[in-house]
């Protein structure tokens, strides 16, 4: 494993020159706004209008706005429109990534567990390009990424899938501004990777990995019972969240550099974008007082990081586990090697149709 590992680091450097390159620019987005929905509505005019996206490739359509939703209702408002206007507009192969906004429909309503059939909107999404081409992947479970530690540049047919982002954050103001920090990042800062004070764990030996994966003048590595917090030039983050016990607050409190992304080992932390009272804290599953829950969780969100300035986040909208959730040995490496933030997410992230959601502009790139 060691040895992949750090085969799939070297394909990742190696080949960031060819994938700017090849990646896709403006024409390669899909932006799926929901016509019913002001801010979807804001957002999508705001982002198409700052990141040139053409006419042609917004595809507005008439669905609720509430964040859980039927099959039947994904179906019928969300992905068979989304099909019929990719084919009707000749967008099949041109586009590389769909692009939802806040007011979009966050995740399906179904069973859970391993075999469940619950899921994030947006990675079921991600095989509407498999659906399009006759294919029928199974509704029950995750499924494998095609994309999963590839450093290979994204293109179609190469990988049977798109690359699914959502523009979301605890308002639309907070949106614009992930937006606009997008477009001025740049690739400098460190990373902060704080792990758990026993170290123990297969998440902490990702970090520990990535850490290893990185430039030694990039990367804080902590391995304290305390948890990060307060540090300055920031570009990426990725820890526990509020599954580390030590964590109170719920964002550190960082000086985030334009472009700076993150991601945590939480299992719902993008349950909701709904904004808690400002006296909601974070708790754990012990604590049996629910009224204290948010969303239905106890646990930490990915809007707060956004809020603290970071310009993308992963998040899931249900229990992933833990061998599903983002590598963050595999986002970084990528990330800073000049990958944009979609291809980095997706080359992350093992399985689809599944619960992980990835906060940002697809085509955010350090440079």
């Amino acid at each position: 494993m060691q040895s992949r590992i750090w085969g799939i680091r070297i394909a990742l450097v190696c080949c960031a020159g060819c994938a700017a390159a090849l990646a896709g620019g403006p024409e390669a987005v899909l932006l799926v706004v929901n016509s019913s929905s002001a801010p979807s509505r804001e957002i999508a005019s705001y982002y198409a209008s700052s990141r040139s996206i053409p006419a042609r490739n917004v595809c507005r359509l008439a669905m609720t706005d509430a964040e859980a939703v039927s099959r039947a209702a994904y179906d019928q408002e969300i992905a068979r429109p989304v099909m019929q206007f990719l084919r009707a507009q000749d967008l099949v192969e041109k586009v590389q990534y769909i692009v939802t906004t806040l007011g979009v429909p966050l995740r399906i309503r179904g069973s859970g567990g391993s075999n469940g059939e619950g899921a994030a909107v947006d990675s079921e999404l991600t095989l509407l390009y498999q659906r399009l081409h006759g294919q029928r992947p199974p509704i029950a479970g995750a499924i494998s990424n095609p994309y999963f530690a590839r450093g290979d540049p994204f293109q179609h047919p190469d990988f049977p899938i798109y690359l699914v982002t959502r523009l979301a954050a605890w308002d639309v103001d907070g949106v614009k501004r992930l937006i606009e920090r997008g477009l001025d990042a740049r690739n400098a800062g460190r990373v902060v990777l704080d792990q758990r004070a026993d170290g123990g764990d297969l998440g902490d030996q990702w970090l520990r990995e990535a850490a290893r994966g990185l430039p030694s003048d990039r990367v804080v590595l902590d391995d304290s019972t305390h948890v990060v917090s307060g540090l300055k030039d920031v570009i990426g983050y990725a820890s526990w969240g509020s599954n580390d016990r030590a964590q109170k607050a719920r964002a550190p409190h960082f000086q985030w550099l334009p472009g700076g992304i993150a991601t945590e080992y939480v299992s719902t932390d993008g349950r909701t974008f709904q904004r808690p009272p400002a006296s909601w804290g974070i708790s754990t599953w012990a604590d049996s007082d629910k009224p204290k829950w948010f969303a239905g969780s106890p646990q930490s969100l990915t809007a707060d990081l956004l809020a603290d300035g970071a310009t993308g986040a992963s998040g899931h909208v249900d229990e992933p586990f833990l061998v599903y959730t983002p590598r963050p040995n595999l986002l970084f490496p990528a990330y800073l090697s000049g990958r944009n933030l979609a291809e980095s997410y997706y080359t992350a992230i093992p399985r689809l149709s599944w619960q992980n959601i990835v906060i940002g502009d697809p085509l955010l790139r350090l440079r």
